[in-house]
């Protein structure tokens, strides 16, 4: 598998040693890694506009520009797929990860097996980003792939997939859940939520990155915490 890396970072010494790191990674898994260090976020964007196919962006938060979470947000906004690790000597930012779904955060000195353990879940989430949900809607077969689905709710005897798109079929839950991966989870008997979508979570509602807010049931508060910690 080859895959095209970004190492944003304005401590040259860092970079390289991420970049090692990820060297060594790919040479061990016998992928192919084309990392590209920038020294700034604005140097990376500039890049970025003219060629946006980058699968990993490793990025430093606290630079002397334009920081890491602002720049996340930049490419999140047109890109769903790409893997964000933020690489950073500052803890403070970790909420704001959810908005642009960041996979993990590492801090400052990087451990390799920890970068090792990173980089081996970025892979696989970008092998099931390829994956999509069928759906025959009445003599048409719609692919949906999993990342756009940003949750699954049922009424009476239809279910609704709400993606960049919503699409309503007469099947059960049950049948949705077991086409899903690791990366949904089922949240009381009616609906299941896409896991890398979720911003917050209270008591009484699960908060999606988009804004939108769903009823949490009684005794899903649990659940569904250690579904998200399993999946970071």
């Amino acid at each position: 598998m080859a895959y095209r890396a970004a190492i944003c970072d304005d401590c040259a010494a860092d970079a390289q040693f991420v970049s090692e790191i990820l060297k060594a990674w790919a040479d061990e898994r016998g992928a192919e890694v084309n990392a590209e260090i920038y020294p700034s976020a604005e140097s990376f964007l500039f890049a970025y506009d003219e060629n946006k196919a980058y699968d990993m962006l490793l990025l430093d938060i606290e630079m002397g520009g334009m920081d890491g979470v602002s720049m996340a947000r930049r490419v999140r906004a047109g890109n769903k797929t790409v893997q964000i690790i933020f690489i950073t000597g500052y803890s403070d930012y970790i909420a704001e990860g959810y908005d642009v779904a960041a996979l993990h955060y590492l801090m400052k000195p990087v451990n390799r097996e920890k970068l090792f353990g990173v980089l081996d879940r970025a892979a696989e989430r970008l092998k099931t980003s390829q994956r999509c949900l069928n759906l025959d809607m009445g003599g048409e077969m719609v692919r949906i792939p999993l990342y756009e689905i940003r949750y699954i709710d049922v009424r009476q005897n239809y279910v609704t997939v709400h993606a960049e798109h919503e699409y309503t079929v007469k099947r059960t839950l049950n049948e949705f859940e077991k086409e899903l991966d690791s990366g949904f989870t089922r949240v009381g008997r009616s609906m299941i939520v896409n896991l890398n979508r979720i911003r917050r979570v209270t008591k009484a509602e699960v908060v999606l990155n988009d804004g939108t807010a769903l009823p949490l049931p009684r005794g899903a508060y649990e659940p569904l915490n250690r579904a998200i910690i399993q999946n970071t």
